[in-house]
């Protein structure tokens, strides 16, 4: 099969979006199929045009064993490290030169808008992968209603043009259904238990993380408004439980301002990134618009404990008081009351650890990327059926 993936972020970008459009095209390239990334140009390509060094398409990307496409991009106003790709041309040839049999949007918001335009207009099927919650980030914002409203009439008619709109929680497809947008599919993401193992845990990195011995609690993620980790500041007032922030954002000064008391690591990535998981005592997460949470999947399979909000994919991810707790949204003392319950409690942290672990091990990206491609298959059949009818 021939998958063209349109993506609004790729990497180096590091996102739960970059993260699985490259998870599920190593995969689909390594079971014999041909993905295609389509995704914006890095900042990194604009620096080299700068400093007037050469610039080829396929230099940056050749370590992935699968082509990329970059179209222009341009820094997101308030976010620059995020780059918001551009129509362009190069999509349309790039659809009909890799031949695709379906196209898959990943997150599609601009960029992805502009190639779910160009599919039907060379007539091949649509899976759209919804994993922005857009609508929750005009409120975050401050957009207001008006904002609120203009991203569901913008998503629906990207996803009410697809032959499936993929979502990746139970209330996630609930909310897509419930503002007019059909065809809905539930579809996980996967995790990989072998890299996030306990097993990870580093007595030295502990050391100094915490080097009076302290309880380590640990936020992963970006750093920007719609995360609200500023929740988490009352952690660092807990007697005997540090607070270490992994992540990088548009809010990490202000961040940095309001926790003088919490340890901020910046980006980390691979064996680093599984070594910090598996050293943390408790993971705690403050979004609460999340319409999955990879880091809390992430943080279960290191065998940690997980706090995060009753709201959006936690609610599928966290057993309450079996893997760790749910707290009311946008409660600060309730995240602080949560971490302190389970950093006086050392067996309900091994035990809710276990459990977590437990419940994710089937969830591996193998599986989800056979679910995937059955989505692929209807989608095209669909297809086929209009043809011949």
């Amino acid at each position: 099969m021939r998958v063209a993936i349109i993506t609004e972020s790729f990497p180096p970008d590091i996102n739960g979006v970059a993260h699985c459009v490259l998870r599920v095209a190593e995969l689909l390239t390594s079971y014999g199929h041909h993905p295609l990334v389509i995704a914006p140009r890095p900042a990194e390509w604009r620096e080299e045009r700068a400093e007037g060094r050469p610039l080829t398409d396929k230099r940056p990307d050749s370590s992935f064993p699968f082509p990329v496409v970059r179209v222009p991009a341009v820094p997101l106003p308030g976010y620059r490290s995020f780059r918001l790709g551009l129509p362009s041309r190069l999509v349309r040839a790039a659809l009909i030169g890799h031949r695709a049999d379906v196209v898959h949007l990943a997150s599609p918001v601009f960029l992805g808008a502009h190639g779910a335009v160009e599919a039907r207009r060379l007539g091949l099927p649509v899976v759209a992968v919804y994993q922005t919650d857009l609508p929750s980030y005009a409120r975050a914002y401050r957009l207001g209603r008006a904002g609120e409203a203009f991203a569901w009439r913008w998503l629906r008619g990207i996803h009410n043009g697809a032959a499936r709109t993929l979502a990746p929680s139970t209330v996630t497809a609930t909310s897509l259904l419930g503002q007019g947008i059909g065809n809905v599919w539930l579809w996980g993401r996967g995790v990989d238990a072998r890299r996030f193992h306990p097993a990870k845990r580093s007595r030295d990195l502990r050391a100094e993380l915490a080097p009076g011995g302290e309880v380590i609690a640990g936020y992963v993620g970006r750093l920007a408004t719609e995360k609200r980790v500023e929740l988490l500041a009352g952690i660092t007032a807990l007697e005997g439980v540090r607070l270490v922030v992994v992540g990088a954002g548009p809010a990490e000064a202000m961040l940095r301002q309001q926790m003088p008391d919490a340890v901020f690591l910046g980006e980390r990535r691979g064996e680093e990134l599984a070594a910090i998981y598996a050293s943390l005592d408790v993971f705690v997460h403050s979004g609460p618009y999340e319409t999955f949470g990879q880091t809390l999947q992430e943080a279960a399979a290191s065998g940690l404990p997980v706090v995060a909000p009753a709201a959006g994919g936690p609610l599928d991810l966290v057993a309450d008081g079996v893997t760790g707790y749910l707290v009311p949204p946008s409660d600060p003392g309730a995240f602080t009351a949560a971490v302190a319950r389970l950093a006086a409690d050392p067996a309900a942290r091994a035990a809710f650890g276990s459990a977590g672990r437990r419940r994710v091990l089937g969830r591996t990206w193998p599986a989800l990327t056979e679910e995937l491609i059955g989505h692929y298959a209807a989608a095209l059949g669909a297809k086929r059926a209009r043809v011949t009818t």
